[in-house]
């Protein structure tokens, strides 16, 4: 996919602090301009944009799921397809920061068309991220 466009997703936060030290250590995304409000990361040259949304007492998640491969998928939820070192790295990383995961790394799909390394976990203000990899990138969108 040459030429490929870096992505920008804007994301709601309770707790800017806790962002900083999970995207910024947990995860490693250099950190880029910030205010009071909001903090840009670079996620794998992505610009991702934590913005603080104060928690309402007493509101419940809207989260939904749908179901893949035998798990329930939260959704919505984003992440990047990462080479397959840096996706084991990552894994490693996670597990050693103690993440909690709603899907453990696994592989997806195994012996098919679109065989995926893949993970899922909330950051700490509870937005689902997965993050991939693919021993064939050009299965991505195979069918």
């Amino acid at each position: 996919m040459p030429g490929l466009r870096p992505f920008h997703i804007a994301f709601p936060v309770d707790d800017l602090a806790a962002a900083r030290h999970f995207y910024g250590t947990v995860l490693a995304c250099p950190e880029g301009r910030s205010s009071d409000e909001w903090i840009d990361f670079n996620l794998y040259g992505h610009q991702i944009v934590a913005h603080l949304k104060p928690r309402k007492p007493g509101s419940a998640s809207d989260e939904h799921h749908n179901a893949v491969d035998g798990h329930a998928v939260p959704v919505p939820h984003f992440g990047v397809v990462l080479e397959l070192q840096d996706w084991e790295e990552m894994a490693e990383r996670l597990k050693a920061a103690g993440t909690k995961f709603v899907i453990e790394p696994y592989v997806r799909f195994r012996g098919q068309v679109g065989e995926q390394a893949t993970m899922f976990f909330h950051d700490p203000a509870g937005n689902a991220l997965e993050f991939k990899a693919f021993k064939d990138l050009s299965s991505l969108f195979a069918k």
